[in-house]
């Protein structure tokens, strides 16, 4: 990674394992609607990878709603949860492989509802290509961060193994 250029779809077509660890300390960039870029250094992000991941939406396999997490990394997979937070996801990996990593926290909001809330980000946002689009990409930040790891948050439904990896990146 080089500094301040956006991440190609070489970068997100990598396993989630590989994908997720490398977001924090990368900014997410934003158009607004008056055409001005907020760029929102990433501070943690957590993987969930395939239909074997019982934390992994894609766990009952493909659905309208993770339809996008089938495609090719590089796209924006959004969710509702209790009817209320929009939660930001990256999709990653091959066509057919369904992984994504969730942006849980920007410099300034930890917590995926509150930084989407911030953001402005919600449901028109799924699909977007990160890559291609106007409205919201990753940029290489060009800077070393220290990284930790830890177990994913609120996923005790998915059973001990699950809920115990560690898959969760975080600035230290």
């Amino acid at each position: 990674m080089g500094g301040n250029s956006r991440l190609n779809r070489t970068f997100f077509m990598a396993d989630v394992l590989s994908v997720a660890p490398l977001l924090p300390g990368n900014y997410l960039c934003l158009t607004s609607s008056d055409g001005k870029t907020g760029k929102h250094i990433i501070t943690e992000a957590e993987a969930y990878r395939g239909e074997e991941d019982m934390a992994c939406h894609a766990r009952r396999g493909r659905t309208p709603r993770t339809d996008v997490m089938y495609r090719r990394g590089g796209y924006v997979y959004m969710y509702l949860i209790y009817g209320m937070h929009w939660m930001l996801n990256i999709v990653t990996g091959r066509e057919g492989d369904p992984q994504a990593a969730l942006i849980r926290g920007i410099k300034g909001y930890e917590g995926p509802g509150k930084l989407t809330r911030h953001l402005g980000v919600d449901g028109s946002y799924y699909g977007e290509d990160l890559t291609q689009g106007d409205r919201i990409w990753v940029e290489d930040s060009g800077r070393q961060f220290i990284t930790g790891k830890g177990k994913r948050i609120g996923i005790d439904y998915a059973g001990e193994y699950w809920r115990d990896v560690e898959w969760r990146f975080y600035l230290k």
